[in-house]
């Protein structure tokens, strides 16, 4: 029999490096133990079959909050320390640009941020510094607290930031505040219908940056569902991309999708993609295991 190795573009493993104010210290047992700062948190991560490798004595000697689910989607956080913070502020640097984050305990375990994200923060700066445009455009979709979106503006972008819930992008704006970076433009909407208008109003970015939801609403009830919407939206996003230079990152986090539906699906999109990287973002956990969160795909072109 001979295997034939019918994708060109390799597979990609990669992990935010040197971000001193986050850690994730253990996972395992459906739980992840992570500092954000100086606040250390349990939260469930639905991911992590397999056994802890610090002890439970460890862990829970070792954090301040744990999220306790009521559903898979909602619950509540109990305390080991009373006088423990509802909020607090996290920093992110890398050679390019320098941001802040407002963190905050919300009902659905999230705190405002996707540290993984940050492999990607810095393909958009490096992207950014490599344009020959000194002011290039970038449109974030699905945007939430904004992280790509501050990360975008520091290194120089007119950034667009598109979320269809308006309580995410007024946290968004203040994460801009304390960052000390102004003139985001701000869109509530759902993500597609904006993408059509900029199409019929003929402009075009040199970023573009998605990171689509499993499920979701707009914000007038508009379903979205990643595996019936995302090949329309690909087909759509691509044609908005500036010809002469351009980046794209679409990453998705949904435990059915892989690296190469990715890759197929950018392929049929933008039949021209150059610089294709395909992959799969993980979190290196300082006591050893590696926890996947999500596929991405990326690529780019510069003016020669």
């Amino acid at each position: 029999m001979i295997i034939k190795n019918i994708l060109s573009t390799q597979i990609q493993l990669l992990t935010p490096q040197h971000w001193k104010d986050y850690e994730l210290i253990d996972c395992g047992n459906f739980e992840k133990l992570e500092r954000f700062g100086d606040v250390i948190l349990i939260r469930p991560e639905p991911q992590a079959v397999w056994p802890k490798t610090l002890s439970e004595a460890e862990w829970n000697k070792r954090y301040h909050i744990k999220f306790k689910g009521r559903s898979a989607t909602t619950g509540e956080w109990a305390k080991k320390d009373p006088h423990a913070k509802d909020r607090w502020h996290i920093s992110y640097k890398n050679n390019d640009a320098a941001i802040k984050f407002r963190l905050g305990l919300t009902s659905f375990k999230h705190v405002g941020i996707f540290p993984e994200q940050a492999v990607n923060w810095d393909y958009i700066t490096e992207s950014i510094k490599s344009f020959s445009n000194p002011k290039p455009k970038v449109l974030n979709l699905f945007a939430y607290t904004g992280g790509a979106s501050l990360i975008a503006k520091g290194a120089g972008a007119d950034t667009t930031h598109v979320d269809s819930i308006k309580q995410v992008v007024t946290w968004a704006n203040e994460n801009q505040e304390i960052s000390g970076l102004t003139d985001i433009r701000w869109v509530v909407e759902d993500a597609l219908k904006f993408v059509k208008r900029e199409l019929k109003r003929g402009n075009t970015y040199n970023g573009i940056i998605l990171d689509p939801p499993a499920y979701g609403h707009g914000p007038k009830g508009e379903k979205w569902k990643l595996e019936d919407h995302i090949l329309e939206m690909m087909q759509d996003v691509v044609q908005l991309l500036d010809p002469k230079e351009h980046f794209l990152i679409l990453n998705t986090y949904s435990l059915g999708f892989s690296s190469i539906i990715v890759e197929n699906l950018i392929k049929s999109s933008f039949p021209k993609v150059e610089n294709l990287e395909v992959g799969e973002l993980y979190l290196q956990a300082t006591a050893g295991p590696k926890l996947p969160l999500g596929v991405f795909g990326k690529f780019r072109k510069f003016s020669k």
